[in-house]
Formats: C-alpha cells, structure tokens, sequence
C-alpha cells in the first residue's frame, strides 16, 4: 500500500498509541486536581481493535509504536496487549511511556510480553516537589519502579517537563541521577496543553536555558553527532564521556518540519500532530463493518491533509480543545 505521506514529503512511520485517558497523579500542567471528566469504557478502543488498527498502520509503513495514556499502566492486562502488538508483521520498535507509581507491579509481566523500552515520567528528585507537581505522595513508588525496571532489564528513559519558576532546582540533580544511573534524562519544555490555561512562554525553561545549567555545574555538553532528524529530542553528550541528555524543544526550537509521528486517542480518533485541532474518527470505521482497505484510505487522505506545523510561536496559534491526558503523551 502507498506509504503515510504528507503533502510536505514527511513519511510517517512512528505511531503513538493511548490505551486510556485514566491517571492515578493529577500533574497540575495536564490535568485539574478534581472534576476530570474521563471516556467511558465502551468508548475506549479494545486490544482487538487496536490491533487490528496497527495492522492496517504496519502496512502502510508504521514500524515503530508507543504505549501512552492517561497511564497506561491503569488499563487491565496491558502485557496482553503488549504481546499482540510485538507480534504485528512489520513493527520492529515498542515502547511505554508511564509515570511509574505502578511500574515496580508490572515491570516483570511487561518484560515477559516482549516490552524492552520504557520512559519514565519524573519531573524532580525532591519528594515535596513531586507532590507539589503531581498532587500525590508517590515519589517512592516512582523510585521504586524504576529500580525494579533497571534490575529486570529494561533500557529506560526518564521524561521531564520544565517549567520556569519551578523546576530549576531539580535540573542539575535529575542529570546528575542519570549519570550515576546510566538512564538518559529528556527535558521536555511546556507546552499549552495544560487543562487549566496555564500555560504561557514566560513559564517555558528552554532547552539553551537548561544546556547553559547543565554544562556549568556539571560539566560541557556537545550534541551528539549524526542524529535521526525525525526523532523529537536533541542528543547531547558530556565530553567526560560519562551520559547523555536529551531535549524536546517544542516551543524553542520548532521541528515540525521533521516529524514523522502520528496518533490514536484511547477513543479511537486519529490525530496528525500533538497540537491538532481537528481529528478523524476511526472507531466508526473500526466498528461499522469497514475493510482494512477503507481504514487505510482514510488514514492516508487524513495525514496528506497535515498541517505545517503548530504555530506556537505565531498569532495563529489554537490550543487544542484537548489536554494532554486525552489525547494522549
């Protein structure tokens, strides 16, 4: 079948997936501490629909795939779901993204199922700032996932969102824990898809920003050389040797240009870019009968029809009308 293709020349083959909109913290930048109004379950995608959507994807070019939600970890018998989607002709990446309050439970089952990537959310290594953060006390359930994910044998990653006025203590320590701990940090700047309108530039850490700490209490940073232009992080190296960092510069340093992702909501609705505003229903399609041919026509008229890029930058800007726990991490 013809590729994922754009009319910007940009090849599709990375595919997030949410498999719930669910959370178990309550981030103040992705979700309200109380009132949040979640799917209901008939409305959420089975396993056996999400295969079957991967399937069509896998066909048309889709060769890499990450879990995200909500907290995926929330959906029941998730390494079943692992193990049907590992087994898709034509995946050869899979990977989970998970804030890690359940991940020291399951990360044996997941390794198990044939999950070996895993990105950890962590925005600081102070507990009070993490339930400032996050509006729960589960620093040490945190912690211990990750302890238990590195035992098992897991290569994992650790997301950090950075806010300015908030998280310029736990910059230099979270490089510090990386280092030490052989998991590379990625330092993911704000965006507006907060559920409260609270974003706004002047709260952006920039990655210059953060480089600019990093380097000089710990020691200089250089970008790693010859980096997939796709991928949504910029890799650096300390010149000791010893780790790396990584920065998704969304607002600072735009790459939409590259972009090769696209996206399923837990609902079932496809979306071309993160900040997207208007999205394509699929679990129609899914559920009233149509063919893989008709799903992948679809798929194909949607992404040809991508935007640019987002605009953050410029006055024609629009927050997507979801936050970021619906649409998915």
């Amino acid at each position: 079948m013809t590729p994922l293709v754009d009319n910007f020349g940009r090849t599709h083959d990375n595919l997030r997936i949410s498999v719930t909109d669910r959370c178990n913290i309550r981030c103040f930048y992705c979700m309200p501490e109380e009132g949040v109004k979640f799917q209901a379950q008939e409305q959420i995608l089975s396993f056996e629909e999400i295969e079957r959507f991967v399937r069509v994807a896998a066909s048309l070019g889709v060769r890499k795939l990450r879990i995200t939600g909500g907290e995926p970890l929330l959906r029941r018998d998730l390494p079943t779901l692992i193990r049907m989607l590992s087994a898709v002709e034509g995946i050869q990446d899979l990977a989970l993204t998970t804030n890690g309050v359940l991940l020291a439970d399951h990360a044996q089952a997941l390794y198990d199922a044939g999950l070996r990537r895993l990105n950890v959310h962590l925005d600081t290594l102070d507990r009070a700032r993490f339930q400032e953060i996050t509006r729960r006390d589960d620093f040490d359930r945190v912690m211990a996932g990750i302890d238990a994910a590195q035992r098992i044998g897991f290569r994992v990653k650790i997301n950090a969102v950075a806010v300015k006025g908030l998280v310029e203590p736990d910059i230099v320590p979270l490089a510090r824990f990386g280092r030490e701990r052989g998991i590379e940090i990625r330092y993911i700047e704000f965006m507006p898809l907060d559920a409260q309108g609270l974003w706004g530039n002047k709260h952006v850490l920039t990655a210059d920003e953060m480089i600019a700490m990093i380097s000089r209490e710990i020691g200089a940073l250089r970008e790693i050389p010859e980096q997939d232009p796709r991928a949504p992080a910029t890799e650096y190296e300390f010149v000791d040797g010893v780790g790396s960092v990584g920065f998704i510069a969304s607002i600072s340093r735009p790459f939409c240009l590259n972009c090769n992702r696209i996206r399923i909501t837990a609902d079932g609705h496809f979306r071309y870019c993160l900040f997207a505003i208007e999205e394509l229903d699929l679990k129609a399609l899914l559920r009233d009968g149509s063919s893989d041919e008709k799903i992948a026509a679809a798929m194909r008229a949607w992404v040809k029809a991508k935007w640019i890029g987002h605009e953050i930058n410029s006055a024609k800007f629009v927050a997507p009308p979801r936050p970021m726990y619906s649409i998915g991490g």
